[in-house]
């Protein structure tokens, strides 16, 4: 998929460095949460936009108006202070996309957690060759498996119900997402797993959306304007591998797959951080092999019928 070309003054506006914003810039109509602490908590992120290298992943995300972007430790301090995820689980991340019409402790929000995983350059040969409807059948008789360890050991069931948004591959971007719907027990509210892959010549930069079913319908009129913010630097770009360069040992399918999801878990001990939020009854959402909590309920938000504060 070729991508619209932009006017000089579009690119010279997207080229442009990140700038942190304020939360009254960016939400100038807000009326103040009832809560100070959670009104205090948002004040003090620093919202940006613009060109934003990605340390570490030799690449850059180029956010537009309509989103905006929280660094490594603002992203931390939302995983975990506002959404509840273990304080281990929300290190190590590049950042955070969000929707510029949402804060993060909107009860609609969602956002998307950006980490790089450096295995390097996956191989893209069997792209033409993957049986999606096949791939779907062994993810499923996998999680099947997964699912019965898991109520023997007094968790909640999981099972993997079908494409969300079947995957799709751009060959000559090296861009690749693809979504599917969990379900987690009994629960009638399932599970959106949406992911977002681009293949560079180290590894592939990840992100991977929190949300739930509702929100499928904005994400995916969102991921055209998310799949053309990813750029990979100078030399790190795919074609700039040479052989002798490390290869990772997955191709697409196994991305897709969860291979490489799986040797990221093994290594951040992913499965027991897992099972010890399940066990409390909280819905886990993958993000980067790690486990990422969103309470259904922030500690911080307020409902949005609630009255603005001194009414």
């Amino acid at each position: 998929m070729r991508y619209p070309a932009l006017t000089l003054a579009a690119v010279m506006a997207l080229a442009a460095p990140a700038l942190a914003e304020p939360y009254k810039s960016v939400f100038p109509d807000r009326q103040p949460l009832q809560s100070a602490t959670a009104q205090t908590f948002l004040e003090k992120l620093d919202y940006k936009r613009g060109k934003i290298a990605l340390s570490g992943a030799g690449a850059s995300l180029t956010v537009p108006k309509d989103f905006y972007f929280l660094d490594s430790a603002d992203t931390e301090k939302v995983l975990a202070d506002a959404w509840g995820n273990t304080p281990a689980g929300s290190k190590g991340k590049l950042g955070m996309l969000l929707p510029a019409k949402v804060t993060p402790l909107d009860a609609e929000s969602w956002g998307a957690v950006v980490t790089f995983d450096a295995s390097g350059r996956v191989d893209d040969a069997d792209a033409a060759a993957i049986d999606y409807d096949q791939l779907l059948a062994s993810m499923k008789s996998d999680t099947a498996e997964e699912s019965e360890r898991r109520k023997k050991a007094g968790y909640e069931s999981i099972a993997l119900i079908g494409w969300a948004s079947p995957p799709f591959y751009d060959r000559t971007e090296r861009k690749l997402h693809w979504a599917r719907e969990l379900q987690f027990g009994s629960n009638e509210k399932h599970t959106l797993n949406y992911a977002v892959r681009a293949l560079g010549r180290e590894g592939v930069l990840q992100m991977n959306f929190i949300a739930g079913m509702d929100d499928l319908p904005a994400i995916k009129a969102a991921i055209p304007d998310v799949m053309k913010m990813i750029a990979f630097d100078e030399g790190k770009r795919y074609a700039d591998w040479v052989p002798g360069d490390t290869e990772a040992a997955y191709g697409l399918a196994g991305l897709i797959g969860g291979a490489a999801a799986a040797q990221v878990a093994a290594k951040l001990g992913f499965l027991a951080v897992a099972l010890a939020f399940l066990k409390k009854g909280w819905i886990l959402l993958a993000v980067g092999g790690v486990a990422a909590l969103k309470w259904l309920f922030g500690r911080f938000r307020r409902k949005p019928q609630d009255p603005p504060a001194g009414s």
